[in-house]
C-alpha cells in the first residue's frame, strides 16, 4: 500500500516562498497521476493542483500562476513550490493519488501571516 509524507510547510509573510515536498514508499509511483490538496480550518479539502504521468499540470483557479507542481519519479517524489503566498493560502497540505480517498498522509502546515 501506498504511504505518503508531506514536508517543507512552515510561517511565512504574505509575498513569500515556500517549497513543499511529498515523498511516496509503496506502490508504482510513476503510474500516478499525483496532486496537492490543502484543507483550511473549517473548510472541506480541495484540490491545489495536479499532474500526470508525462507532466501535464492542472491548477486551481485560485493559485494559478503562483504555484508549481513537478514531480521526480526517481526520488518518488512531487514537489509543490508556492511563490507570492497569501492568507488565504493558509492551510495543511497534503499529497496524493488524484482522486484518492485514502492513503491520507499527515499533511505540512502552512501559514501566511504578518
Amino acid at each position: 500500500q501506498v504511504q505518503f509524507v508531506e514536508s517543507g510547510g512552515g510561517l511565512v509573510q504574505p509575498g513569500g516562498s515556500l517549497r513543499l515536498s511529498c515523498v511516496a514508499s509503496g506502490g508504482i509511483f510513476f503510474l500516478y497521476v499525483m496532486a496537492w490538496y490543502r484543507q483550511a480550518p473549517g473548510k472541506q479539502r480541495e484540490l491545489v493542483a495536479d499532474i500526470t504521468q508525462s507532466g501535464n499540470t492542472n491548477y486551481a483557479d485560485s493559485v494559478k500562476g503562483r504555484f508549481t507542481i513537478s514531480r521526480d519519479n526517481a526520488k518518488k517524489t512531487v514537489y509543490l513550490q508556492m511563490n507570492s503566498l497569501k492568507p488565504d493560502d493558509t492551510a495543511v497540505y497534503y499529497c496524493n493519488i488524484f482522486g484518492s480517498s485514502g492513503n491520507w498522509g499527515q499533511g505540512t502546515q502552512v501559514t501566511v501571516s504578518s
